[in-house]
């Protein structure tokens, strides 16, 4: 079931994108007319991959959801949802911890702009250990990364890191 004429919102750094993410994605497409991936700009984050490549990375795994958009934002996620319309956050709970916090989010995003909802999705089992940092960790060790994100992204990774001797 498609809620119609609902513009949803699933906002992170992307750095790089997971499974885990794109399973997000895809589920909130299944259920929002319309979902923008809003890959956030921080001057304060060093990330590994630029917003370019965040977005390029992110196009080519979701180019096939027709409802799917990215965009990217400064600043607060909730005046970038103002911004464009939206009507719903998606965030995607991994475990119990990810719950304090992302309901914390939560509640002040709904006492700047009460008419945004946040839907939150739990992460499906087999992606709940899966986080862009640990993915990073491991390919910066030459390690496998194809169970964790799709072969675009462990190719820019390998890219990124070069060969790396294994230990």
């Amino acid at each position: 079931m498609i809620v119609k004429d609902v513009l949803a919102v699933y906002a992170g750094s992307f750095d790089p994108p997971t499974f885990g993410h794109l399973d997000l994605v895809e589920r909130a497409s299944k259920v929002f007319s319309h979902v923008i991936i809003a890959i956030g700009r921080h001057p304060t984050k060093k990330p590994l991959f630029s917003f370019d490549e965040r977005r390029d990375l992110l196009h080519e795994s979701v180019k096939d959801i027709d409802n799917v958009h990215i965009d990217a934002f400064d600043g607060l996620l909730i005046h970038f949802c103002e911004r464009v319309g939206a009507r719903v956050i998606v965030r995607g709970l991994r475990a119990a911890t990810d719950f304090e916090y992302e309901l914390q989010i939560a509640q002040a995003n709904a006492d700047m702009s009460p008419a945004i909802d946040t839907v939150f999705l739990p992460t499906r089992t087999k992606y709940t250990f899966v986080s862009a940092s640990l993915i990073r960790e491991i390919a910066s060790h030459g390690g496998d990364v194809s169970h964790y994100a799709p072969a675009n992204v462990c190719e820019a990774l390998k890219t990124k890191f070069g060969p790396v001797a294994r230990r």
